[in-house]
This record gives C-alpha cells, structure tokens and sequence, in this order.
C-alpha cells in the first residue's frame, strides 16, 4: 500500500474515544479532532475544554448499561465508527492506590477495578465490532498501563485488569484481522494527569510530603533512563499513528511509552 503522507493521519475517519474530558482521553480527542477525524467522546458527567466539533455522550461504560448507551447513541451519530480508543480507566477510579498493600486491598476494589479498566472495553469492543465487520475494517486501541508488566503492591488490583486488557486484545487482533480490522495496546507508564496527581495527594496526606517532593519521589521510583514524565499530547501522537493507514501492517502489538523504564518484554 502507498500512503500519502502530505494528508492528515485519520482525515474523515469516525472516532468513538472514551474517558475524552481530561487527561490522555483528552489529549486523543483533541489530536484526532486536528488530523482531520470527527469525533464522539464519551465521560461520566459533563467537563469544558473539548473542541466545538467533539459530540459528548454521559455515560458510565463501568456498567453494561453506561456502554450499551454510549455504542447506541456514537452508532447514530457517527454511522460507523472507524476508530475506537478505549481510554476510560485508570488509577482515580477502581485502581486508586491502597498505599497499605495487597491487604488493603477489598474485593470491591478489585471488582471496580475490573469493570472499569477491563470489562468497560471488552463490552464496548462488543457493542461496535458488529459494524465493522459490517464495514469492513477499522482500528481499537485498548489503553493500557506499564503496572500490567512491573507490579505495585498498591496497585495490584489495577495492574491486574491492565494485564488481563493487555491478553484480550492480543487475542482479539488474531480473532479480527480477517476481517480487515487491526487492534493494538498503548501502555504508558507515568503520565502528567490529573490521576497522578490523585495518587500524589493520596501519599502526601499519608507522609506529609509537599506536593512536588511526592511527584518528584514517584519519578524517581519509576527509574526511567529518560528522566521526567510523559505528558498527555506525547501518548496521543502514539495513538494518532497507530490508527492511520500508516500503521496498517501495525496488529496485536503493545506499545509502551515510559522513558525506557520498563525492561525489554
């Protein structure tokens, strides 16, 4: 295939990306937005910030209603959905820090941790593979995490459903690629968000520590060759590459984007 590389990366595509209000989810709709894409987001509550064009559905996709809602209402607005970035997730809902380890660590947690950060994009990979197939093709990212592959005792329950999400779509790639549709992992490690700054808040309370003394701390703990932290806008240029045709020889891989600090898989 011959790629024009002058055009923009996903111009015309249909978008569906959730957890799109702040953050990475944020930071893909507004990139798809500027290549060209139109794109439906979905949040649980209404949030400022999103480009004029960006359609907002309110819906929980930890529940099996939040994602039927959300697949219906992107189906009728978009008429087909392209690309889907299952982004919703993350360690300020279910995967919250328990800084007292595997102990403090409930049942609800985990369970939380799971529908939200696991079962949320396999219901919606559900809901809007039906209409790909019907169409031919189209690209998901799942969202993962590098605590799928380097484990945190305060965050096992979260680093658990990442794992379990980083296995599904390495299986899902196999079980669609015939049918022309291509599915990938992002697994960022530390991301300059507001969940790292939950995170920060939570060990601050507990140590006493100024804000900037944790963030600093959680760096150095990471031990990236590369130092600081990723920001948003660097995990959507992944994104935005690897659901363009430029990618299309791009299936069942997983792309960490840490500063180097995981070792090699």
């Amino acid at each position: 295939m011959v790629h024009d590389n002058s055009a923009p990366a996903v111009a015309g595509k249909r978008a569906l990306v959730t957890g799109g209000t702040r953050g990475i989810g944020l930071a893909v709709v507004r990139r798809l937005v500027a290549e060209g894409a139109t794109v439906v987001t979905s949040a649980r509550k209404e949030a400022p910030g999103l480009p004029d064009s960006v359609r907002l559905v309110t819906a929980d996709v930890s529940t099996t209603e939040g994602v039927r809602q959300l697949a219906d209402t992107a189906l009728e607005i978009l008429g087909g959905v392209d690309i889907l970035v299952n982004n919703a997730g993350g360690a300020s809902s279910g995967g919250m820090p328990r800084l007292g380890g595997y102990a403090t660590i409930s049942d609800e947690d985990y369970v939380e941790a799971l529908q939200t950060n696991y079962l949320a994009a396999v219901r919606l990979d559900r809901a809007i593979l039906p209409s790909m197939i019907e169409q031919g093709g189209g690209v998901i990212i799942e969202m993962a995490s590098t605590t799928a592959y380097r484990p945190v005792g305060a965050l096992l329950h979260y680093g658990a459903a990442k794992a379990a999400l980083v296995h599904y779509a390495k299986g899902l790639a196999t079980e669609v690629a015939p049918h022309g549709i291509r599915v990938n992992s992002v697994i960022p490690g530390l991301v300059r968000t507001p969940a790292l700054d939950l995170v920060a808040d939570d060990i601050r309370g507990s140590t006493g520590q100024d804000g900037d003394a944790v963030v600093n701390m959680i760096i150095q703990m990471e031990g990236a060759p590369l130092k600081g932290v990723s920001e948003p806008e660097d995990i959507a240029d992944l994104v935005s590459f690897l659901v363009s045709d430029r990618a299309s020889r791009i299936t069942g891989a997983g792309y960490v984007i840490d500063g180097g600090a995981l070792p090699q898989l």
